[in-house]
């Protein structure tokens, strides 16, 4: 997987700090490549229009989307879009749906009798499966 951090300036290095602390703590930081362009035409394929912004890309499956532009999120909010992404198997238990954790997003988090429509990082917490459905 490619994150590719979109802008220029100290916005964009405050971003790329924040994302490679997130990805190294999670222990995603072999596995996710991250990346920075301010290229006019992959914004413009994106539709980005404000920096900083932050997309994930996935050849295998020809996957590219902007994910958010604009602002540096805090922290905690960009660790946990990494975990509802891409699943944290060492603190929830099984990964995300990529993984078939804890089913499929087509099927919902946890057990039969927890099942909740579509899987999100707050169903989670209320699922107790450690569900990382997105």
């Amino acid at each position: 997987m490619l994150i590719k951090i979109v802008g220029s300036g100290t916005q964009l290095t405050d971003l790329e700090t924040l994302v490679n602390k997130a990805l190294a703590e999670l222990a995603l930081d072999d596995a996710v490549t991250v990346s920075t362009t301010d290229d006019t035409a992959y914004k413009l394929e994106l539709g980005i229009t404000e920096n900083p912004a932050l997309a994930i890309e996935e050849e295998s499956i020809d996957f590219r989307d902007m994910i958010f532009q604009g602002e540096v999120p805090a922290y905690d909010e960009i660790k946990s879009m990494f975990i509802s992404i891409l699943g944290d198997e060492e603190d929830h238990g099984g990964g995300g749906c990529g993984s078939g954790g804890c089913g499929t997003c087509d099927t919902g988090c946890g057990s039969e009798e927890e099942t909740h429509d579509h899987g999100t990082q707050d169903e989670w917490e209320s699922c107790g499966t450690g569900c990382g459905c997105h």
